[in-house]
């Protein structure tokens, strides 16, 4: 039996011999593009090799220990040692190295040696359910047959490293690993990129993105560099924006036959592919998506003389179903339509636009009025506006910067927003309609030719399963119950914010808290708040649902029924009576949260308890007592959260830990605030609002690093890890356990986070190299 096979003898077919990398390619070839030759090893020539080597039961029973050792990080390190030792010692079995090695000489056309690519190509990988993304090694410039045989025994190694078996462990994947090879010749690249067949990000379906940089396209995969970025219409393949990308250094083959990094000169003003190629490249890639039925994410290469390579495919991972299969919109013909006229103007809150009649609105208790559809404008929202907002088709705000409580809300529930117009109360007419672009921060008099909602609901953001996996946990913020069982049914890792107040204001019926405990209501609210809880913790299984207790100010308590008797009036409630400080001095409601907590974790023990706001340790300690007192305080297994909004929690942190605490979470919104001075609900100042100032980074820096050294989690909630590549790398750097953000920003994030940590993987593998030269 032969255990090598040609590009040309690859197919679908063969997907269980030569995973998904072997069977893509062979794909490719059978689609008629054009793709550097090559070869595989198929999964038998492991199993074979192992067997000569005389490890084979052995691997085996220490991959099945292995898998039930996932979350002991140290007796998995000693595992994975192990098994990756004994692929070492077994080496390759010689009937597979000969085999493998007249593959080779064919390559090279009776020539001298030919540079290849070494890439692993796991069963099951680049699949539907499982892809094994930049989790499994790949080998560049392999020159020479003793290099290549020693690459492919690296590749079979990989497939026992922490991240993949943890992986296995989580998709149930208990049988024996396998993994073929892939061969490839190298492409000599000038210049390479990504070509996706749908913008990975938005879902747009009318348009292709190229990605481009100079030398070996590790450097964009890697996401070791920003490229250079074509949006390009699927009609014609016109290009229709171009983004120059910061290149600051190429990845090319040295002489001695290892990849080397190579400064790039800055200042450049032309991007590194012309339009001619970017169309070529783009129609290689509708090609490739007609053969496969679906979008296509793909590594292209240009070699010096200008040849265009196509050197992987899979499907883009990052769409729904509903979205590789539905059809596009129709813009043939179409004519752009004329400049409508902007009426009010703010900050871009919620992405999205949506159109609707105006309904001007001063309190929620008004609420009722709003007919399903319209635009609600208001001065301000808090955040018992939810159930308005949720009907709305748009939110206007005269006040708020866009981490206030309308954007947020609106964000979580896929409501267009936009915040800090000033006028949009005076400026906008009553009836009048409108279209609200809450990407732009725009509100326009009329309706738009073709309104787009961006995001309606919670559950339209991740799908049911991604192949994007990522060592670096990724949850989800939730405010309420509404789409809890869609978000659930999806892969997210469970749940890092569960915000309390929308559920609050909702079982309190728009009660301040303690106007109920007067009426003895106690035991009503308990029972909605736990019924609350219980159906969002259910759809999550096992994953943790992290509990963040009631923050709301001063201002905000106000505004519910019988509040005016039981707030104090404060002058800057951002930073005056809320978080742990109101449950010590007021812990009548605080229990009741507690209880109905606990009352929820009776069946639910996913469910876990954060607290906000803490400023100093003594408040920390009495809460914690308050929640030993509680019902709580017989739960096993409860996980006790702080929030790191107040800077003080640089200091404080590792004394936090020893109070007890499991784990931190990173409240970039206040913290900014706090760092920097400035209000973040405050439009005039909003440009002072930087989570990425350098004093900020420092201190999430300083927290990430306590965390780590003390042992417990850590976290960060905000959507910056979405839009941010850079941000989501800084944080991978920093060593954080998990980012939560929006259910509509979990593909993007997965994506910056799975590019940032391979770069990251990269980076090790060079500075391996480099000390073994």
């Amino acid at each position: 039996m032969t255990h090598v096979l040609t590009f040309s003898e690859l197919g679908f077919d063969q997907l269980s011999l030569v995973g998904g990398k072997g069977a893509n390619l062979g794909e490719l070839v059978t689609a008629g593009l054009p793709v550097p030759d090559g070869f595989a090893l198929n999964a038998d020539s492991f199993a074979v090799s192992m067997e000569h080597g005389g490890v084979r039961a052995e691997l085996l029973a220490t991959h099945r220990e292995a898998l039930s050792a996932v979350g002991d990080d140290a007796r998995m390190a000693d595992l994975s040692n192990r098994m990756a030792e004994m692929v070492t010692k077994a080496g390759i079995a010689p009937q597979i190295a000969a085999e493998a090695l007249a593959a080779y000489r064919r390559l090279a056309d009776g020539g001298s040696d030919v540079n290849v690519a070494v890439r692993s190509s796991a069963i099951g990988e680049d699949g539907k359910d499982a892809s094994f993304a930049g989790m499994n090694a790949t080998f560049t410039n392999i020159g020479g047959p003793d290099d290549l045989l020693v690459a492919i025994v690296r590749c079979w190694a990989s497939l026992f490293s922490p991240r993949v078996i943890t992986y296995r462990a989580e998709k149930g994947l208990t049988s024996e690993p396998l993994m073929a090879v892939v061969v490839q010749k190298m492409v000599a690249s000038a210049t390479a990129g990504i070509v996706f067949t749908a913008d990975p990000v938005t879902g747009n379906l009318d348009h292709l993105v190229v990605e481009a940089v100079e030398g070996l396209g590790e450097a964009v995969v890697s996401g070791a560099v920003t490229p250079d970025t074509f949006l390009v219409s699927r009609t014609d393949c016109s290009i229709l924006q171009t983004s120059l990308g910061n290149q600051e250094f190429r990845i090319v083959r040295g002489d001695d036959g290892h990849d080397r990094r190579e400064p790039v000169a800055a200042g450049r003003s032309e991007p590194v592919i012309d339009p001619a190629t970017v169309q070529a490249i783009a129609r290689m890639a509708l090609q490739a998506e007609q053969h496969y039925g679906r979008p296509q994410d793909m590594e292209w290469a240009v070699d010096p003389e200008g040849h265009i390579w196509i050197v992987q495919s899979r499907p883009i991972t990052t769409l729904s179903d509903e979205q590789t299969t539905t059809g596009r919109a129709d813009t043939q013909g179409s004519v752009a339509p004329p400049r409508a006229k902007v009426l009010v103007h703010g900050l871009a809150a919620a992405p999205g636009v949506a159109t609707g009649q105006v309904r001007i609105l001063h309190s929620p208790r008004d609420g009722h009025q709003l007919v399903d559809g319209e635009v609600l404008v208001a001065p301000m929202t808090d955040p018992d506006w939810l159930p308005t907002i949720r009907r709305a088709s748009a939110v206007v705000t005269d006040r708020g910067g866009i981490t206030c409580h309308a954007a947020i809300v609106a964000r979580e529930v896929g409501v267009p927003c936009i915040v800090g117009t000033r006028t949009g109360t005076t400026d906008l007419q009553q009836g009048a309609t409108v279209t609200v672009d809450g990407g732009s921060g725009e509100v326009t008099a009329g309706r738009t030719a073709r309104p787009t909602v961006a995001r309606t609901t919670e559950a339209s953001a991740p799908q049911p399963r991604s192949d994007v996996i990522t060592a670096t946990k990724i949850y989800v913020n939730l405010a309420s119950a509404t789409h809890a069982a869609e978000v659930g049914a999806t892969d997210v890792d469970g749940v890092g914010l569960l915000r309390a107040e929308f559920m609050l204001t909702e079982a309190l019926s728009g009660r301040h808290p303690r106007a109920v405990i007067a009426a003895g209501e106690s035991d009503a609210f308990v029972s909605a708040m736990a019924d609350t809880l219980s159906s969002i913790a259910g759809p999550f299984g096992s994953r943790p649902v992290v509990y963040r207790t009631t923050d709301l100010r001063s201002n905000e308590f106000r505004g519910l029924d019988g509040g005016a008797e039981f707030e104090p009036e404060e002058r800057n409630p951002m930073i005056g009576f809320r978080g742990c400080y109101r449950y010590v001095r007021e812990p009548e409601v605080f229990r009741l949260e507690l209880e109905a907590l606990a009352r929820a974790r009776e069946s639910h023990p996913n469910l876990h308890l954060m607290l906000p706001f803490v400023r100093t340790r003594w408040e920390l300690e009495r809460c914690l007592e308050l929640i030993d007192e509680s019902p709580l305080g017989d739960h096993r297994g409860l996980h006790r959260w702080v929030m790191a909004e107040v800077p003080s929690v640089i200091y404080w942190l590792p004394e936090y830990v020893d109070a007890g605490i499991d784990g931190v979470s990173i409240g970039s919104n206040d913290l900014t605030q706090l760092m920097l001075g400035v209000d973040r609900d405050s439009e005039s100042c909003a440009e002072l609002f930087d989570g990425s100032d350098p004093a900020v980074l420092d201190a999430i820096a300083q927290i990430i690093s306590t965390a780590r050294r003390c042992g417990i989690t850590s976290s960060l909630c905000g959507q910056a890890p979405s839009t941010n590549p850079a941000f989501a790398e800084l944080l991978v750097k920093m060593g954080i356990t998990s980012v939560s953000v929006n259910p509509d920003a979990v593909a993007a994030t997965r994506l910056h986070v799975a590019r940032a940590e391979r770069r990251l993987l990269v980076d090790a593998v060079i500075h391996e190299r480099l000390g073994d030269s």
